[in-house]
């Protein structure tokens, strides 16, 4: 069995929903374990935000200072682990560092040592409603939904950490004009359609054609030269290419103030789905596996049915099945992508296990979906 641990993630937002942070939770045999894990991921590391780094239900020790810490790094010291020998010895180490650290499952009138200074604090929210004794900017935890989040908010909590925008959202309805024009530009250019009828419909918004540009000249493309209209792309590209990045406007095109975290979670599991999926498919089909992951969440950031969508955008067969019925070829990539976003790792674990993916390819996509999404919104 690999010693590798295996990281799962979450968003950390604040009293808007915006993402202030994101949450690593190493999930490994033992500190050594996840020390060569998180060395070897350096590269791919997301520097965006800042990077909670839990240690799941490992006690943390000074072995774990054997990690070049990166500077947007906070390394989180569970409540729980306060009075372990080992522990103590770490906190003065990290502060010597000058490494921040977080107190997750915090409990009022836990004694804490002297002098640290703590710069987020996470409370099971079920537990306690209202963070009052907390150390620090509190970050509520295990919220169920949307409207557990606003109580929170209004208890006092300064944000949250978890995947509670996920749910409670408002019931399906019609779909909106400007959601509706993205949808035919999405339609125009899967079919090759001329491009003076594409122009047109971009016209219509300046604002949607300066973002195109700004994506497509991201570095996700790598380009050599700068795109200086949809024209220009479509020379340089190619229709197929640019279906991908179309993809991401509607993604994006939600105005909800609470939206920027689903979109996060909607381009990570579509660049994550892209990563994992290269040595199973070919370039075309990595695209849609990409589109398959980042249209998931596209029925509640448009606040419509996944049915109604996909009718009107008449997807592959592979995309459709696996976001309708959880079946095709691309379903057990999106899993994967799901089981990514879960607090024990046991899922996960699994679903790599079934598709005979190593634990560090599934550790160094999600860094780079991670970083790639972080990206685009910045």
């Amino acid at each position: 069995m690999s010693q590798t641990a295996l990281l799962t993630r979450e968003p950390v937002v604040n009293k808007s929903r915006a993402i202030t942070a994101n949450r690593i939770v190493a999930h490994g045999p033992n500190i050594a374990a996840v020390v060569e894990t998180l060395d070897g991921l350096t590269d791919v590391w997301p520097a965006h935000h800042p990077v909670f780094v839990s240690l799941g239900r490992l006690v943390p020790t000074p072995e774990l200072l054997e990690w070049e810490v990166p500077q947007n790094a906070m390394i989180e010291i569970p409540a729980q682990a306060l009075a372990h020998p080992q522990t103590q010895a770490l906190l003065p180490k990290l502060q010597e560092a000058g490494i921040s650290v977080c107190l997750p499952w915090f409990v009022p009138g836990t004694a804490l040592p002297a002098g640290i200074d703590w710069r987020f604090v996470l409370m099971d929210a079920r537990k306690h409603p209202s963070p009052s004794g907390s150390p620090g900017l509190t970050l509520a935890w295990g919220l169920a939904d949307v409207n557990a989040f606003r109580s929170a908010v209004g208890a006092g909590y300064d944000g949250a950490s978890g995947w509670f925008f996920l749910h409670g959202n408002p019931p399906a309805k019609e779909l909106q004009p400007g959601h509706a024009q993205l949808v035919r530009l999405l339609n125009l250019v899967r079919n090759n359609g001329e491009i003076r009828d594409i122009e047109a419909v971009l016209k219509q918004d300046v604002a949607l054609s300066y973002k195109l540009l700004r994506y497509i000249n991201s570095a996700g493309f790598g380009l050599m030269c700068e795109i200086q209209s949809f024209r220009h792309a479509v020379s340089i590209l190619g229709y197929q290419a640019l279906n991908k990045w179309l993809s991401l406007l509607l993604v994006t095109a939600s105005r909800d103030p609470g939206a920027p975290a689903m979109m996060q979670t909607a381009i990570a599991r579509g660049r994550f789905m892209e990563e994992v999926g290269a040595s199973f498919f070919d370039k075309s089909e990595r695209d849609n596996l990409f589109i398959t992951g980042a249209f998931s969440l596209l029925n509640v950031l448009l606040g419509t049915s996944m049915q109604s969508l996909l009718d009107e955008m008449h997807l592959p067969p592979a995309v459709s099945d696996a976001l309708l019925h959880d079946q095709g070829e691309f379903a057990p990539f999106l899993r994967l992508a799901r089981q990514c976003e879960n607090f024990d790792s046991t899922a996960l674990a699994k679903a790599a296990d079934e598709l005979h993916l190593p634990h560090e390819q599934i550790n160094r996509a999600q860094l780079v979906a991670l970083g790639f999404a972080d990206s685009l919104q910045a």
